[in-house]
Order: structure tokens, then sequence, then C-alpha cells
């Protein structure tokens, strides 16, 4: 049974539980990281969401995205969840912010990285429909049609600031 990282108002981890428990009660807030991944020219990697996913299926959404297990560092949960949903070894990723995000169906606490990778991405076909490269334009373009995920719509410009902001 897989088991989330629990954290606190602050943060800080406060126990587990697992995916049924989080997933239906936003008073678990639990650990996600998410990694933007971006070509030499400067395209941002999305993946459309496997139709069987219990969540949002069919949607486009941040390049990897995953939990924190129980236990695991958010570092840890960037390399494994950046090789098993693209098969991207994610060690030169760089972390850009953090955020709480939740509604009525859950509460996340989201460690957001980005990578520049300019080799081969291979998305795993059990959690990812399709996968490509877009222009930030062409995103920016998707915002409010119903295609993104919620969350991934309310990240996009957290990132674009903080993307902006870099000298």
């Amino acid at each position: 049974m897989e088991m989330f990282q629990l954290v606190d108002a602050e943060g800080n981890p406060a126990g587990s539980a697992t995916r049924a428990d989080c997933h239906g009660n936003p008073r678990l807030a639990h650990l996600v990281v998410h990694l933007h991944v971006f070509d030499p020219r400067g395209r941002l990697y999305l993946q459309r969401r496997a139709r069987n996913t219990d969540t949002f299926p069919g949607r486009w959404d941040t390049s990897v995205g995953g939990h924190v297990r129980a236990g695991e560092s958010t570092g840890a949960a960037l390399l494994r969840e950046a090789r098993e949903e693209l098969d991207v070894d994610a060690s030169a990723a760089r972390f850009l912010f953090q955020y709480r995000y939740g509604g009525d169906f859950e509460t996340e606490v989201a460690h957001v990285s980005a990578l520049e990778w300019d080799g081969e991405v291979r998305p795993d076909p059990g959690e990812i429909e399709e996968g490509r490269f877009f222009a930030l334009d062409e995103v920016r373009g998707m915002v409010g049609t119903g295609v993104l995920t919620p969350m991934f719509e309310h990240e996009l410009p957290l990132l674009v600031a903080h993307l902006e902001s870099r000298p």
C-alpha cells in the first residue's frame, strides 16, 4: 500500500497516510514534486494524463508530477518520478519554489523544479497518453479551455513569473 508524506501548515513532516485517505480529505496535506522539463529552445514539455488515471484523465499537465512517499525526501522523489514517467535523469534540476494547493478533494504542497533537457523523452504509456514540447505562448493559450489540469493552470503563472524574474 502506497503511503504519502503528510505535512503540517509550515511544511514539516506530519506522518503519513494512504492515497485513498489523502484523495478525498483536504485536511491531509501531502507532498508532491513537479518538474518542468524545457528543451534547449525554451519549449516546455507537457504530458497528457492517461485516460485510466483517477484524477483529470486526458488533460495536459506538468512534465513530471508525483507524490512523495512517506519518509522520502523531495529530491529523491523528483529523481524517481522523472525516471518513472519520462525516463529522464533529473539530477541537474534546479529547485524553483513551493506552494500549497487545495480544494474540496485534497491539499497538496508542491515542490517545483525545472530542468533543461536535450536528450530523448520516453513517456511511460501506463501513466501518460502522450507528451510533447510546447512554446510557452501555446501553453498560455490553453489556459481556461478545459484541456489543462486545474493545478497546472494555477502553477503556470507562478512558473512564468519565476522564469521572468531570473537574470
